[in-house]
């Protein structure tokens, strides 16, 4: 008779059910696993012999097959060790097939029965909530499964303790969820020195989600600036923090499975790899703008990275997800990031300063922004030239606004734009706006529309950037808790798109 238990298998951020079916038959004695597994999931079958042998359950002398179905669906991961287990044991009779079949496992077998933690347990929760089965998992990952209040989590400490929540010797008590993280930076704008202009287009960025470039000589702020974005940003909503979470999840980034309010903030070396900036691998596991979701992704020196890693990037930032695409599966991942980008305008970097420039100035400014696509530039909603700071502005007091007066202005923003776009499906923020809403919400009157007809003639705007300028209007007007975009909020977003690879 065949015994039936239930694990996982990932598929970018979704869980999808596979079956375990394990038959005990007569015939020569052998222990084998069908399915499409892959090494790790092949070599469970010696770790469970162990883990069983080390409870004093010896394996009969039959022959031992586990069908992982559906059989095309490729299997991997070292988290079908429990379920195979549990399938093993009910078909010998070792705990009761009903419990196990009502019950969604996945965890790593020590050889001494402990289980070890694995990753996407909250995932596997969703997916258990939605089949309407428990979940059991290692209990160092219970308390990340937890947060799915719809789904009952067992954690346990070893398989021995898993035989005797079975057969009712000693039951588990459900997992709680983790603690909750919030944003304890203290970095606070008040710390760079000037700059207000570029504090000031890191407000509206944060405000709407618009993307940024600074450019600047070496030492200018860029970097310092950069790094105080998710100081001013307002915490994730519930529903975003379980989005992020998830792909942190899949990633092993969750810290004892507690869940961060705080966003995101990723900043990868631009000697990164394609495969880790967008994703991909043997496994397609989420990559840099995957991990960014709902957050910051941070590029230093921008156009010193690959040409075809920066090209990758324009699809991301306009539909807000990725796809990977590999001979065995093409796997969607959410990539809704806010991209803070920081260049230097030449290669020497001191193309503004006369007495330091090298000798191919200004023509090494254009070849080096050059290496920044025409599509790719088009896509910053902000350009923001980051001037050097003298040494005698060092000394002087701190100036503007601390980060908690600027969060303060940006969560009003976004409450704003989370009224106005309440109930209408991907649109939580003004650089989500498009097609007909980002009519409605950005109709100028005769005057603003006059300005804006006359630059974007003047500067040669294409569709992307005049629909940009006018959501960075948008929330300008709004950060002014003006209903109307009026000529001052025009002006002034019109004014972050003048610099570019020459003008820089």
């Amino acid at each position: 008779m065949v015994a039936h238990a239930y694990t996982v298998a990932f598929e970018g951020v979704e869980a999808r059910p596979v079956e375990v079916q394990c038959a005990v038959t007569p015939g020569l004695p052998a222990f084998s696993i069908v399915g499409l597994p892959d090494k790790a999931v092949s070599e469970a079958r010696d770790r469970v012999r162990t883990a069983l042998a080390s409870m004093a359950i010896a394996l009969p002398s039959k022959r031992i097959t586990i069908n992982l179905s559906p059989a095309d669906l490729p299997k991997e991961g070292s988290h079908f060790d429990l379920p195979i287990a549990l399938g093993l044991l009910a078909a010998l009779d070792v705990i009761p097939r009903d419990a196990v079949a009502q019950t969604v496992a996945l965890g790593e077998l020590s050889l001494d029965g402990t289980l070890v933690p694995v990753i996407g347990a909250l995932p596997a929760a969703m997916t258990a909530a939605q089949e309407d089965r428990a979940l059991l998992c290692p209990r160092a990952s219970g308390a990340e499964a937890a947060w799915v209040a719809a789904c009952n989590v067992i954690g346990a400490g070893s398989l021995l303790d898993v035989v005797q929540h079975f057969t009712g010797q000693s039951v588990i008590d459900p997992a709680k969820p983790g603690e909750v993280g919030g944003n304890d930076s203290t970095r606070d704008l008040r710390d760079v020195k000037g700059q207000e202009r570029a504090k000031r287009a890191m407000e509206i960025a944060a405000a709407g989600r618009h993307h940024m470039l600074m450019v600047g000589t070496p030492g200018s702020g860029k970097s310092m600036l950069a790094k105080r974005l998710p100081g001013i940003l307002p915490p994730l909503s519930p529903i975003e923090a379980l989005e992020t979470s998830m792909i942190h999840s899949l990633a092993g980034l969750l810290d004892e499975g507690g869940i961060s309010r705080a966003r995101p903030f990723r900043e990868p070396h631009h000697t990164a790899s394609m495969a880790a900036i967008v994703g991909g691998g043997r496994s397609a596991k989420p990559g840099e703008i995957s991990l960014a979701h709902n957050g910051v992704l941070f590029l230093d020196e921008f156009p010193e990275f690959a040409r075809a890693t920066l090209e990758t990037l324009r699809q991301p930032i306009e539909t807000g997800e990725v796809m990977i695409a590999r001979a065995n599966a093409h796997i969607k991942y959410p990539s809704r990031f806010m991209l803070i980008a920081a260049a230097n305008p030449c290669k020497c970097g001191y193309l503004s300063d006369a007495g330091r420039a090298c000798s191919r100035a200004p023509i090494c400014g254009e070849d080096y922004l050059g290496r920044i696509s025409g599509p790719l530039m088009d896509r910053f909603d902000l350009r923001v030239e980051v001037p050097p700071v003298a040494f005698s502005d060092l000394e002087l007091p701190p100036s503007g606004d601390n980060s908690a007066t600027v969060a303060a202005r940006v969560a009003a923003a976004r409450e704003r734009q989370s009224a106005r776009f309440k109930g209408v499906p991907g649109m939580r923020t003004n650089a989500d706006a498009e097609g007909q809403p980002l009519e409605e919400i950005a109709a100028l009157d005769g005057e603003t529309r006059d300005l804006m007809n006359k630059a974007a003639e003047r500067f040669g705007l294409s569709a992307r950037g005049y629909h940009r300028i006018l959501r960075v209007s948008r929330t300008i007007a709004d950060l002014d808790a003006s209903a109307d975009i009026r000529r001052p909020h025009l002006a002034e977003a019109l004014s972050y798109r003048l610099v570019s690879s020459k003008e820089a």
